[in-house]
């Protein structure tokens, strides 16, 4: 169980009232000749947690390499926190965790986050509550010392996520980070991202091809082969398709769609 999270060191970055967290219109990705992001148009809010759901290779990694700005070939409009996405004030302002863990296996946890945390600018004085902050939310306290290289494949992708939980990010991209995890830490990671989305104003976009995520979310984000099938929550898309849950209402829109692709 995850315990409760420290107080930070300092207050959330006071934010434009009324103006999205990320502003999508007429967004779309061309990669080798082909277009694998078709012309989406979405807003994400402040203080919410988005979930972008789809099947594998519908589009999500690319979607958010474009959010973050690692992605080449992007056209329309996709401004993140007021700015076009990808500029370098952004940098300490956006945390990302890939499907692939991306820290160093020969440090430990902790040297692995202390090292961050120092790339990011965090003043060493605040660093080490800033590390141990991090390791609390993810409940790796009692494995600071390991090796990363020696940890679970789950623990593992755990260090990635404290990383990004270090400089207590306005926008936090998640690419698939609750796969593998045991249902009970599971829960306790969407409690954190509930928990960081209410009392920090952070936006999550947490990506899963796993439907029964879907109503852990505020919002959804429904993809489809590159589309956007729907922009809503739960409960609305529930209501709108008439069905009684998510995964469902996921295989109606399909169905709507190919029928309007076929007419």
């Amino acid at each position: 169980m995850m315990n409760k999270r420290p107080a930070g060191p300092s207050a959330p970055t006071p934010r434009e009232p009324g103006r999205p967290t990320v502003h999508a219109a007429g967004l779309s990705v061309v990669r080798g000749g082909r277009t694998v992001v078709d012309d989406l148009t979405f807003d994400v809010a402040p203080g919410t947690v988005t979930g972008l759901l789809g099947p594998s290779g519908c589009g999500k990694s690319t979607l958010m390499r474009a959010i973050v700005g690692t992605q080449a070939k992007v056209t329309g409009t996709l401004d993140v926190l007021g700015q076009p996405a990808g500029s370098a004030p952004l940098r300490s302002r956006v945390g990302y965790v890939t499907q692939d863990p991306s820290v160093y296996g020969d440090l430990t946890a902790r040297q692995n986050l202390d090292y961050f945390a120092a790339v990011l600018g965090i003043p060493r004085r605040q660093r080490a509550e800033a590390v141990d902050r991090a390791l609390h939310d993810v409940d790796l306290a009692d494995h600071a010392g390991s090796l990363t290289a020696n940890l679970s494949g789950g623990q593992h992708s755990r260090v990635s996520l404290a990383v990004a939980l270090l400089g207590s990010p306005e926008l936090l991209v998640l690419d698939e980070p609750t796969v593998g995890l045991d249902p009970v830490l599971r829960r306790d990671l969407w409690n954190l991202f509930h928990r960081l989305a209410a009392e920090n104003g952070t936006a999550l976009l947490i990506s899963s091809h796993v439907m029964d995520e879907a109503d852990r979310c505020q919002n959804l984000l429904l993809m489809r082969a590159g589309r956007l099938l729907a922009a809503d929550s739960p409960d609305a898309l529930r209501a709108r398709t008439h069905t009684d849950s998510v995964e469902d209402a996921f295989l109606h829109l399909v169905d709507e769609a190919r029928r309007a692709d076929a007419a």
